[in-house]
């Protein structure tokens, strides 16, 4: 017979296991959601929690294209080495077809910038704009944040890259295709690190070639024929994937050259509003 002392025994023993257990069992999961999370590493890292899209100045562009996911996937044979850039980018590169939609941005002081749009990978985000545009949401709002070899953004009615909503009062998600690439020119939409953060900013991709992003793309396991593209049209490829891109300059990217140049705070705001007269919506 087993006395109460040494059932007592027994109980403590048998509770001390399982609390062992448990403890490990726990430290597993913990484990494993740490390795599910590091795995899942995208250029959010970079973005802030508000409707303003935060990308790496270029003496952080190493940190951010190591933190992509192309570097990171590891599948056999990678979709992305299996894309046509050279005709994808001359299709994203190419003048508008006659009776396509374009938009004109009217730029005080500034000139004319002509945009196409790639209605059927970005539906979404592409009504979003020409709406906007038509209603007259754009007009007389500022380029807020500024960055020359990067970007210029606009779209916010408040001017702080925090504001500005969709036309539908809610914002939306991503639409990602691998053939369409953030070349110098291209037309954005901005977002924050939240999901479905998309409202009524974009931005258009300013940056030319440059040699260091290059060698930064090539260490971060970006395919050789998507950096031979960028040889040629330069832009700001760790956003590939990552940000929407629904439409194209196709003329006056000198202008925005001549935005990216002028005079900025120290949050990147130009010291001198650039305002966006309107956006006119036509056919070509």
């Amino acid at each position: 017979m087993i006395s109460k002392l040494s059932k007592f025994t027994i109980t403590v023993a048998t509770l001390i296991i399982l609390l062992v257990v448990l403890t490990g069992c726990d430290s597993d999961k913990k484990e494993e959601k740490n390795s599910t999370s590091t795995n899942n590493t995208t250029i959010s890292n970079t973005t802030s929690n508000n409707n303003t899209m935060v990308g790496a100045k270029p003496d952080m562009i190493s940190n951010e294209i190591s933190n992509t996911t192309i570097k990171n996937e590891t599948k056999k044979e990678r979709i992305v080495d299996t894309i046509d850039y050279k005709s994808a980018a001359n299709k994203q590169m190419s003048k508008p077809e006659k009776g396509e939609t374009i938009a004109i941005f009217h730029i005080k002081n500034f000139g004319d910038v002509k945009v196409k749009f790639f209605e059927e990978v970005a539906p979404k985000a592409v009504e979003n704009f020409i709406t906007h545009a038509k209603n007259g949401y754009y007009d007389g709002l500022t380029f807020h944040r500024v960055i020359n070899e990067f970007m210029i953004q606009g779209g916010d009615p408040e001017g702080t890259g925090r504001g500005g909503e969709s036309i539908w009062g809610k914002g939306f998600g991503v639409e990602l295709a691998y053939d369409l690439v953030p070349y110098r020119g291209s037309l954005c939409m901005a977002m924050s690190s939240l999901p479905n953060s998309i409202g009524s900013q974009f931005f258009i991709t300013q940056a030319h070639y440059n040699e260091t992003m290059e060698k930064y793309l090539t260490q971060g396991g970006y395919p050789e024929k998507l950096i031979e593209e960028y040889r040629e049209y330069g832009g700001y490829l760790s956003l590939y994937l990552h940000y929407t891109v629904f439409g194209q300059v196709f003329e006056g990217i000198e202008v925005i050259d001549k935005v990216a140049a002028v005079e900025k705070d120290a949050s990147d705001k130009p010291l001198e509003d650039v305002i966006i007269e309107s956006i006119e919506v036509t056919t070509y």
